[in-house]
């Protein structure tokens, strides 16, 4: 506890340090106040204030602003989804992968390109938005007007939220697009809490209490999930500039059991909507398909897990493949003078990493699918549905992957100014560590 203590003297006797954790708590303030300014011309009170399907899980990312028809119901998810359209784009076209390859002016024309999709996607998903969850009985206005002016509300909402995230990357610790989607999952962590003892009553402290230690046994999981690596050993060749001697050791490639991150949840979880949805539009002159419509709309029966943890076991392996390249590494290695011991450089060393890496994605896919599965698992076990999501799938990943994130952050501040590291062996690693680390 004494260390405890010490750390937090010195994370705030650092200038710099204590500046940036004040400006990411008044940047956090102002992001959770605007989820609850509603949209002008709505009644609150008609809101059912209760989203299922996808819309629960964008509720879920935006603290509870999404079924609140705040001016940040969309949040900054347009620009994430922009984003990933952007990367998708810089693998599969020779002009974006040019532009990502042109150093610092490539690098801000493809977020010129984000923004400017970001306001797109955000224009098509408001009107999705508006006419799929705000009633009419909700409106003080005409429908139509309303539709214009939330509209354009809603997108310079997005836009805040997007140069909020960039003043807390910037100006505050962290990633602040991934830590804005962590504030809102963590806002709604209290209220579930508070709901699963209130249910819980006095009679079933016992089994309240072995819930708090299974999900700490969980969170421990995600952790060695995110942080577990397999490491490559790579020896550089000495070479002799001048009267200087550069190379000669041996560092290594770290190759992550989940490289993938949460991106093959969302995938997966995206497309498990279509079963249920197609169901729908024969249910009423079928009995199958009604009868497949039920099935795919409860996330616990055994039929959706199975299908999606085998969507996530592919989609693991298909954002791996196309995020990781082994003949680029194996490229600027063999540039550099490195190569892998026992391993001719080239070709050799590329279908080398290449093999170890299918081997680790395996297992780390079936993990990843274990995690994505356990809320269905804890409902069925007598978790509330809500509480339930802090068990695993995407919620717990982004929390536990932003947390070390910001902790690294931390950590690296700490050591610059040589006081003692958050751990008191190792270093925490979070999901931007992507170098080769020295022996």
């Amino acid at each position: 506890m004494k260390r405890f203590f010490t750390t937090i003297r010195n994370i705030f006797s650092i200038e710099e340090l204590r500046t940036r954790i004040i400006n990411t708590i008044g940047f956090l303030i102002i992001f959770r106040l605007g989820s609850f300014v509603v949209l002008p011309g709505v009644n609150p009170d008609k809101l059912s204030g209760d989203a299922q399907g996808i819309f629960g899980l964008l509720d879920t990312f935006l603290g509870g602003a999404f079924s609140n028809a705040s001016i940040f119901a969309l949040g900054i998810m347009p620009y994430i989804s922009a984003s990933i359209v952007v990367q998708l784009l810089t693998i599969a076209l020779p002009y974006f992968q040019r532009m990502q390859k042109e150093g610092e002016s490539g690098r801000k024309r493809l977020n010129q390109i984000t923004r400017v999709l970001t306001i797109v996607i955000t224009v098509f998903q408001g009107i999705g938005y508006l006419t799929a969850t705000i009633p009419s009985e909700a409106l003080l206005v005409d429908r139509y007007y309303f539709t214009i002016s939330s509209i354009i509300i809603l997108t310079a909402g997005t836009i805040f939220c997007m140069w909020l995230g960039e003043r807390i990357t910037d100006k505050g610790i962290g990633n602040g697009i991934s830590m804005l989607i962590m504030i809102g999952i963590i806002s709604r962590f209290p209220g579930s809490l508070v709901a699963e003892v209130i249910s819980r009553g006095t009679g079933g402290f016992l089994l309240f209490v072995l819930e708090i230690v299974a999900l700490l046994f969980v969170v421990m999981g995600v952790v060695m999930l995110t942080q577990a690596t397999r490491k490559i050993p790579v020896q550089y060749a000495k070479q002799v500039v001048g009267n200087k001697v550069y190379g000669g050791q041996r560092q290594y490639i770290p190759l992550k059991l989940n490289a993938s991150g949460v991106m093959p949840i969302i995938f997966a979880q995206s497309l498990m909507f279509l079963p249920a949805l197609v169901a729908q539009i024969w249910a009423d002159n079928s009995d199958l398909a009604a009868s497949v419509g039920n099935t795919f709309s409860d996330f616990t029966t055994w039929q959706y897990n199975v299908l999606f943890a085998l969507l996530i076991i592919v989609f693991t392996f298909f954002y791996t493949a196309i995020t990781v390249n082994p003949n680029q590494i194996a490229e600027d290695m063999k540039r550099n003078g490195g190569f892998v011991p026992g391993i001719k450089p080239g070709k050799p060393t590329s279908e080398f990493i290449d093999n170890v890496l299918s081997r680790i994605t395996l297992p780390g896919s079936i993990f990843l699918a274990a995690v994505a599965v356990l809320p269905a698992v804890a409902n069925i076990a007598g978790v509330s549905r809500e509480f339930s999501q802090f068990y695993g799938g995407t919620s717990l990943l982004i929390m536990v992957g932003v947390i070390l994130d910001t902790l690294q952050q931390i950590e690296s501040y700490l050591l610059m100014r040589h006081y003692d590291g958050m751990m008191e062996s190792g270093r925490i690693k979070g999901r931007a560590q992507n170098v080769a680390v020295a022996q």
